[in-house]
């Protein structure tokens, strides 16, 4: 996307976190040591990003929670997708999983969401135009990195938009595509890298797969933490990795690798380690990668769903086809 120089927006209250954000972050970059960013919830901002005519890659503004204010200072559509709450335009109720045409000065106001879900995405006509780091808009916080200056949004940022050359008409996502958000969820893995037999008994997989996890208050882009839990473990140590039976030595972790250190199990989100010395138990698929981004620390739970290389095939070809250009209805 071109920069039109006169397109902006304003950030007039960032809320508890905003960044900049977009799909797929940096694949690819594991061996340098970036784990990808982007997006914790990718369904939601490539639902939003094709809802204003960007394309799926655009960046957007990721909120979390909510309590986040923003002004155009420019003509654009706008739509706004991901966890049940309160969305205004200009202090009026509006839908999420649509878009609306709105004129220069317009605000937009997303209030702080009672749940389900956790995580807000905002996609405004032209993208946020970020000067790309590796190939991406994302923002990763923690090595001040990417998206605007290397770091969450504040109040009074102004951020570039690409040119607007989209489709102008109010669009919305049909009911039946859009995700079920939820208290208890279920989250589709396949075993390992590090499990039966070598790490964990059968024992310990059918507890793995049969208990709801509760969410713990300790998580975040970097990992979703999950109750603490006594496995049996196969080993009695980690021998000349550690003495806990869940040491290894360091390999490399899988995007969305459920990671047990020590007994805590935690989901690695998109800015999680790209290496570590614990075993991985099994591994979120790329079509349920979204789940991790609405979960909500403290109340939500969680059960793991084991599935096939086949399976996995048929859940991203499902979301493919939700978020395709043909599903969309005039709004």
């Amino acid at each position: 996307m071109s920069v039109d120089g006169s397109r902006r927006l304003e950030i007039v209250e960032p809320g508890v976190q905003a960044t900049v954000q977009d799909y797929a972050g940096r694949p690819g970059m594991l061996r340098q040591g970036f784990f990808p960013s982007g997006a914790m919830d990718a369904l939601a901002l490539r639902a939003a990003n094709l809802l204003v005519g960007n394309p799926g890659a655009a960046g957007g503004i990721e909120v979390t929670l909510g309590g986040f204010t923003m002004r155009l200072e420019a003509e654009a559509t706008v739509s706004v997708c991901g966890a049940h709450g309160q969305v205004t335009l200009d202090g009026k109720m509006v839908e999420l999983w649509r878009s609306y045409r709105v004129q220069s000065g317009a605000e937009l106001r997303i209030g702080i969401s009672p749940g389900p879900g956790f995580r807000f995405y905002v996609a405004v006509s032209g993208g946020i135009d970020v000067p790309q780091l590796f190939g991406s808009r994302a923002t990763y916080t923690m090595g001040g990195l990417g998206g605007f200056e290397g770091r969450a949004l504040t109040g009074g940022d102004r951020l570039p938009l690409g040119a607007d050359d989209a489709d102008r008409r109010p669009r919305q996502l049909p009911e039946a595509a859009r995700p079920e958000y939820g208290r208890e969820w279920e989250i589709e893995v396949m075993r390992g890298p590090q499990a039966t037999p070598d790490y964990l008994t059968e024992g310990d997989m059918r507890e793995f797969f049969s208990r709801s996890w509760a969410v713990d208050r300790n998580s975040d882009r970097t990992g979703v933490r999950l109750e603490s839990h006594r496995f049996e473990y196969v080993r009695a140590s980690g021998g000349v990795a550690g003495g806990h039976p869940s040491n290894i030595l360091d390999n490399p972790y899988p995007v969305g690798a459920v990671n047990i250190n020590g007994d805590l199990p935690v989901l690695l989100g998109p800015d999680g380690p790209t290496a570590g010395g614990f075993i991985v138990a099994a591994t979120v698929v790329h079509a349920s990668l979204w789940k991790l981004g609405q979960l909500r620390p403290v109340g939500d739970r969680v059960r793991f769903v084991e599935v096939d290389l086949d399976e996995a095939v048929a859940l991203e070809r499902d979301l493919a086809a939700r978020l395709s250009e043909d599903r969309l209805q005039d709004a």
